[in-house]
């Protein structure tokens, strides 16, 4: 093994980041881009694949000129990404017939509510361990088959192949069209609601149910293997590619949850709940998804309970951009603690229906509790407080499943260099809410994939012992407080709730 360094690529919703991580897991540089957010039509949402592509190159070069370093002192590369999102492109010239799809994206729940009529929205989830929901790949590729002319007619003739991003950055890396692999990991494939979650392989029932061709679909690896070397023109030559997560996943591996009962929070573009329950697969009766959580080499997969929120990173931006209540994401903070509460406002972001634990695809985003004193700076708390709402909620259903109440929330994500947002999630949860040193667990957790398969680091063991605890968020409030919050949140979500009708999407 040659390097001393590892590579991790995280391809998330609105950026592409490259992040080199030493022996010690530290991070030794970042390149970061970010790509437009492309919105056609409401509800539609998507990205430019060859954005995506072109911004990955140009992170890993401003990774390895940053660290003034060159292909050889790189052991591995691990990918990570956004999960749901589907990417369709020509096999034979390497050119996307239609942009992504993002995870956000509901224009396909005229399909769903079809598949849902007769035996409802857990017509699958025993072999999938999803419910039927716009969120998952499987009708954006059906989509793309039906409304781009000459998709459906060149997939039936095996030219077209699918990918989430994970699949699409391989694919490019290891050659492209000249070449390139076409695989992905367990974690992404469990996203598709296309795979058993028993026998890791795509189910053809699910295939026939969405009229999508096998020969489009990648090959489901393990989550850290060698799955092939990058391509002779590439800053990274030679360099195997070694590990993929899903970026939920991919936290909560470098999180070191390892193990059954082990869980983290990620904040990001959304939030993130996962708790591992081992070679377990727990269904949930309190609306959490079950999904893989990772699978090394030959070893058998582990499973996870994940709660999914769609919009909490977002609603910030969308303070940012739509309505210019704040220039930049990080002044939030500050504009939030101008006020000694949210002065009555409630902000439930249900910009694409509500995710985990409602799954209610009617609803749509509310302020709520508005009076003429109600300014810029409640609206800027009420968002970061929806953020912790939204995790309660979460929260409350993995206590509700497992029958045991967490103790502590390990959290991580950008969101949590936010100090009032972490303060309040204690105070709502009523734990201790833990943040790590290293918060970019996402890219840790693919470098940690990847460095185990080619024996960069030895064991998980020797990984749990580099986690380490930066601060602690006690909860601070009284049990009155939190309780007349909660109360005031649930009125709240109430008046997001059957907004949408068939004459309104």
């Amino acid at each position: 093994m040659q390097g001393d360094y590892v590579i991790a690529l995280d391809q998330g919703t609105t950026s592409t980041r490259a992040i080199i991580f030493d022996k010690a897991a530290s991070i030794v540089s970042t390149g970061q881009l970010e790509h437009e957010q492309i919105f056609p039509r409401a509800g539609w949402v998507e990205h430019d694949p060859r954005e995506i592509w072109n911004n990955t190159r140009e992170v890993i070069g401003q990774a390895l000129s940053k660290a003034n370093l060159t292909r050889h002192d790189i052991a591995a590369v691990g990918i990570t990404n956004q999960r749901e999102t589907a990417v369709v492109w020509n096999r034979a010239t390497g050119e996307p017939v239609y942009n992504a799809i993002v995870w956000q994206d509901t224009r396909t729940q005229d399909l769903i509510d079809e598949l849902a009529a007769d035996e409802g929205v857990d017509r699958f989830r025993e072999t999938t361990g999803l419910p039927l929901a716009t969120y998952f790949a499987a009708s954006k590729i059906r989509w793309i088959l039906d409304n781009v002319d000459g998709a459906r007619e060149a997939a039936d003739d095996g030219e077209l192949v699918f990918g989430t991003t994970d699949t699409w950055v391989l694919w490019n890396l290891t050659g492209g069209a000249d070449g390139g692999v076409h695989a992905t990991d367990v974690t992404n494939a469990s996203r598709t609601l296309l795979m058993d979650i028993r026998t890791l392989d795509w189910d053809d029932a699910l295939l026939e149910a969405f009229d999508i061709p096998r020969s489009m679909l990648p090959d489901i690896r393990s989550s850290s293997e060698v799955y092939g070397h990058v391509e002779s023109h590439s800053l990274l030559r030679e360099t195997p590619v070694a590990g993929i997560l899903g970026d939920q996943q991919a936290a909560t591996f470098g999180q070191a949850a390892f193990e059954a009962g082990e869980a983290k929070n990620t904040y990001g573009t959304g939030n993130f709940l996962i708790v591992n329950t081992g070679t377990e697969i727990v269904s949930s009766e309190n609306g959490l998804i079950t999904t893989l959580a990772y699978k090394l080499g030959d070893e058998p997969a582990r499973y996870a309970l994940e709660g999914s929120i769609a919009v909490t990173g977002s609603l910030v931006q969308w303070l940012r951009d739509n309505l210019g209540i704040i220039q930049s994401a990080s002044e939030i903070e500050e504009l939030a603690r101008s006020v000694d509460d949210n002065g009555g406002a409630y902000i439930v972001p249900a910009f694409s229906g509500l995710f985990a634990p409602y799954w209610r695809a009617d609803a749509r985003g509310a302020i709520v509790g508005l009076t003429r004193f109600v300014n810029r700076a409640h609206l800027a708390r009420a968002a970061l407080e929806a953020i912790a709402h939204q995790t309660r909620d979460v929260v409350d259903a993995v206590n509700a499943d497992s029958g045991v109440e967490l103790t502590e929330l390990r959290v991580d994500g950008g969101a949590t260099a936010n100090e009032l947002l972490l303060q309040f999630q204690a105070d709502i949860l009523g734990v201790p809410v833990v943040r790590p040193e290293v918060v970019e667990t996402t890219a840790l957790g693919a470098a940690y994939a990847a460095g185990l398969a080619v024996g960069f680091w030895e064991s998980r063991d020797e990984l749990r012992e580099k986690w380490r605890e930066d601060e602690r968020f006690e909860p601070s409030i009284s049990e009155d407080e939190r309780a007349r919050h909660r109360r005031n949140w649930a009125k709240a979500i109430s008046k997001s709730l059957d907004w949408v009708d068939a004459d309104s999407r």
